[in-house]
């Protein structure tokens, strides 16, 4: 199999293009001028790019290209400064995936598979999203890969690109940014968290878990026009996520209850509160639809993933890399 990867210098493309290379695909990785793509492997192909959406330098680069795996985004942004951020991702979302979708069809790839992300369903309700859940994004991020999704759908139709979408929730695994390492960072230093009453439910993926479903997306012939949501299929609490990374780390979980009323209105006080919202609400997906059509499974616990990351976290911290 022949893969082009887009963002193939992020968190997820790292960690796809070691499993393409152990599995003797070839490989090339789509980096920007000037971007450091030193830790990529060797026998992966560096194709130089202008940013989407101009999409400068991809027609040569997609010629004689299977697959594309288009993980490149402009990815939800905590403190947004620019005037109008729906825009500002549309541009790249948006635009740039259906510019990158017409050339590959005009190349003659095959199949273009998008990470999505579940923030298309929306940010949580009481039962697990599906994918025949009529979307309902809330944050410009969410509403840009709705719409990404819908013009690769056309893109698709009108070309016989095959179109493959994965929706994932919060990916975790070595290399992790973000909240995920803050709260492990919390965690490996002992102070203790408000959380002990939190009786929520979430789903998350771990990086192996994710780049495997992305390569049956790649590869299966039953997942050419589809839309899978994927998870560990492991749903926990955020006292029991807490608790599952201070084991991981070797440390003690340390967590005390504050009672959720007060939990929000110090959120809405201090400007924080969806982020109070996103760690005492559910999120939690059902992945049955890939397990049923594609054979899919997640290859790893959770428990694996977090072993895993605790080993990354634990090395960087040493030498003080993060």
């Amino acid at each position: 199999m022949k893969v082009l990867v887009t963002g193939a210098t992020g968190f997820v493309g790292t960690a796809l293009l070691k499993r393409l290379v152990r599995e003797h695909s070839t490989v090339r990785a789509v980096t920007l001028e000037g971007e450091n793509a030193d830790h990529l492997p060797a026998s992966v192909e560096r194709a130089v790019v202008s940013p989407l959406p101009n999409a400068t330098g991809y027609a040569e680069r997609l010629l004689g290209m299977d697959v594309v795996v288009h993980l490149a985004a402009r990815v939800h942004i905590m403190n947004e400064h620019v005037a109008d951020p729906l825009e500002e991702f549309r541009k790249v979302n948006v635009a740039g995936t259906e510019q990158l979708a017409r050339k590959a069809a005009a190349a003659g790839v095959r199949r273009l598979v998008f990470m999505s992300s579940v923030k298309v369903n929306g940010e949580g309700k009481p039962t697990p999203y599906t994918e025949d859940d009529l979307p309902t994004p809330e944050d410009p991020y969410g509403v840009s890969k709705r719409e990404a999704e819908d013009v690769l759908r056309k893109v698709a139709k009108e070309t016989g690109l095959e179109a493959v979408i994965i929706r994932a929730p919060l990916v975790y695994g070595p290399g992790v940014k973000a909240n995920f390492l803050q709260l492990m960072r919390t965690v490996w230093r002992g102070i203790p968290l408000p959380v002990g009453g939190i009786h929520n439910h979430r789903s998350l993926i771990g990086l192996g878990n994710v780049v495997d479903a992305i390569i049956a997306g790649a590869t299966n012939p039953k997942a050419a026009g589809k839309t899978f949501l994927v998870c560990d299929g492991d749903d926990v609490s955020t006292p029991e996520l807490v608790c599952r990374i201070a084991a991981a780390l070797g440390r003690p979980a340390r967590v005390f209850s504050v009672p959720l009323p007060l939990m929000r209105l110090a959120g809405t006080m201090t400007g924080r509160r969806a982020a109070v919202a996103r760690l005492t609400g559910s999120l939690t997906v059902d992945a049955g639809k890939i397990r049923r059509e594609l054979g899919w499974k997640p290859p790893f616990t959770m428990e694996q993933g977090l072993s895993e990351t605790a080993e990354w976290f634990r090395a960087a911290e040493v030498t003080k890399q993060l």
